[in-house]
């Protein structure tokens, strides 16, 4: 019996006592959110992000820059209600970089399909650069979220 120890304590030594990795799960994590939001395991998804830069054919007529201003509005209004742009901004300097968006779509393609419905695209006031993008899936819920915040129509 003695001759079967020093084996069985070799053979214990090299066993790993530690459990088997349990995957991450946060205390808080929601479900029904991921499934809603798409999120993957580290709560980010991929979406589209446009960075406007000043166009070529920037307006020197103020009524209309205001008139091209007011459609380019409305156009980030109905994208967003569509559920294809999560996130619209300009940026506040007055730099030739003037804004961001984030489209929810798969390909660069079909935000480049969607910006070229934008007046201020059209033209030429603004022109977009795409890029593919990975962040927080939580930007799915900022619309509905904008909406509570949202006193006062923009553009007006």
């Amino acid at each position: 019996m003695y001759r079967f120890a020093p084996f069985l304590l070799f053979a214990l030594a090299c066993t790993d006592p530690s459990p088997a990795p349990v995957p991450y799960t946060a205390a808080g994590v929601d479900a029904d959110l991921i499934e809603e939001y798409g999120a993957d395991e580290y709560g980010m998804r991929p979406y589209v992000m446009a960075l406007l830069k000043a166009g070529p054919n920037r307006s020197s007529d103020s009524t209309a820059a205001a008139e091209l201003q007011r459609a380019h509005m409305a156009n980030i209004d109905r994208l967003a209600e569509e559920g294809k742009l999560v996130l619209a901004g300009p940026f506040l300097d007055d730099g030739d970089l003037r804004g961001i968006y984030v489209f929810d779509v798969a390909t660069v393609e079909e935000a480049r399909e969607l910006t070229a419905t934008d007046p201020a695209i059209a033209a030429g006031s603004l022109v977009m650069e795409l890029h593919p993008w990975y962040g927080s899936a939580g930007l799915m819920g900022l619309n509905d979220l904008h909406h509570r915040l949202q006193a006062a129509p923009v553009g007006e």
